[in-house]
């Protein structure tokens, strides 16, 4: 369940590498597409640094975002956190399903 500034924090009993492929393959599986996959760590290990790991993917479907994304351009900044944005409920329900994929894919409730 997300937090007051809409964050929701999902431990996952599997290791970093199995999580991230979990994740990956129920986005696929859904049939969203990964925009982007960062990952923090190794641009820390580049620079001569080194952090825990922490990976950021960018997932979604264009049919689903664009909408909510016109209605408040901002938004793209850090969906799915729309509260803040004031998103009218027809248009977050587009954007609603991310934390249950979330949960499927790492076998949680």
């Amino acid at each position: 369940m997300p937090d007051s500034t809409g964050i929701a924090s999902i431990p996952s009993p599997f290791p970093v590498d199995v999580t991230l492929e979990k994740l990956k393959a129920t986005i696929a599986g859904k049939g969203l597409q990964l925009f982007a996959h960062i990952d923090h760590r190794a641009g820390a290990l580049a620079a001569g640094l080194d952090m825990q790991p922490a990976h950021v993917l960018i997932f979604g479907h264009a049919k689903a975002g664009t909408p909510p994304m016109v209605a408040s351009p901002l938004l793209a900044l850090d969906l799915p956190l729309i509260q803040r944005h004031s998103l009218p409920a027809d248009l977050a329900k587009n954007i609603s399903g991310v934390e249950p994929l979330v949960k499927a894919a790492l076998g949680v409730t």
